[in-house]
């Protein structure tokens, strides 16, 4: 398997997604943070395959030391915890009309002061803040919605609701340390979301053995047409997709089998105005849909009069079609 081919094929259908969905609808969304969450996440993902720093640095191509001084930069801050020193030196400045260096060095003592400046020119420079002045006269000032050319969002509470809905019915039961590890959600955010959902019946909480709470749900449906929720159903169906990636790696298996219960196909189908199979080929989507709707109705009838097993199976299942009017040809593939 060529590695190197495929995560930068990857990679590169990662950002055209991550690029189609930040100028959606006409809004410009910040995307100051992407870089520095991707290299974050891999590296704790890397972290958790075993693999030691000084090979992950190799990996990204740095020094060791430029890596650690990275990872400090971007990692949880010592004057506020549970966020990172880059978020945090954000939130300060967004929450003043306009703050000195000295204020945000005397704000953020307890973080060595370099690389609290190195956050600062990394917000300067990914257009997430104003700087002005020079020297002990340097004043910063956070770049409004309007200037970034963003839309108000209707209702962002309930938008966040339907991602840690979709969340919590993954992992469940999931903590509040779970949520926050899988979605960018935290603090007051994450606790108005775990609010509304708990408000309207769509969670529970429990305590869990250690004294943490955790979340359930009998069930997540988001409705064909739904105002509110498209974003969570994308985010599921993208999560189902690499899941069953992942666990069909983590088994070692790098080729499909007709009787796989793990992985996806993808099917082309050339047609064209009048062939006979046309209305078929554009209907597949919706009758697998309702075919899987009548199917997971069932199991739910059957589930509510038969109590499940302390860990039962659970099955994920991802379908989606596209139409394009290219002249490109398309085959089938398997994984």
């Amino acid at each position: 398997m060529n590695v190197a081919l495929l995560i930068d094929a990857i990679v590169r259908q990662t950002m055209i997604l991550v690029a189609q969905l930040a100028t959606t609808a006409g809004m410009r969304a910040p995307l100051a943070h992407v870089a520095n969450q991707v290299f974050l996440d891999l590296v704790k993902e890397l972290q958790a395959q075993g693999v030691g720093q000084k090979i992950i640095a190799d990996m990204f191509g740095m020094a060791l030391r430029t890596y650690h001084a990275k990872v400090r930069r971007l990692s949880e801050s010592a004057t506020d915890r549970g966020v990172t020193l880059w978020e945090a030196v954000l939130s300060f400045i967004q929450s003043k009309n306009m703050v000195t260096r000295g204020e945000i060095l005397t704000r953020f003592s307890r973080d060595d002061s370099m690389t609290v400046k190195g956050v600062l020119n990394d917000l300067v420079e990914t257009g997430l803040i104003f700087k002005t002045g020079r020297g002990d006269r340097t004043a910063y000032r956070a770049i409004s919605d309007e200037e970034m050319g963003l839309s108000p969002q209707d209702d962002p509470t309930e938008r966040a609701a339907h991602i840690a809905w979709i969340t919590i019915h993954h992992l469940q039961p999931a903590s509040r340390q779970d949520i926050t590890a899988s979605i960018a959600l935290d603090g007051d955010a994450l606790d108005e979301a775990l609010e509304r959902l708990l408000a309207d019946g769509r969670i529970t909480q429990n305590p869990g053995e250690d004294g943490q709470t955790l979340y359930s749900c009998d069930e997540c449906v988001i409705s064909y047409g739904a105002p509110v929720g498209w974003e969570a159903a994308v985010f599921d169906h993208y999560q189902a997709m690499v899941v069953a990636l992942c666990t069909k790696l983590n088994q070692g298996s790098t080729r499909a089998d007709l009787r796989d219960a793990i992985g996806g196909s993808t099917y082309g189908f050339d047609i064209w105005e009048g062939h006979p199979m046309s209305e078929e080929v554009l209907g597949f989507l919706s009758q697998v849909r309702q075919q899987a709707s009548a199917l997971r109705n069932r199991v739910d009838d059957h589930n509510a009069q038969h109590a499940p097993p302390p860990e039962p199976m659970r099955v994920l299942f991802y379908t989606g079609q596209t139409v394009m009017w290219d002249d490109q040809n398309a085959g089938g593939d398997d994984a």
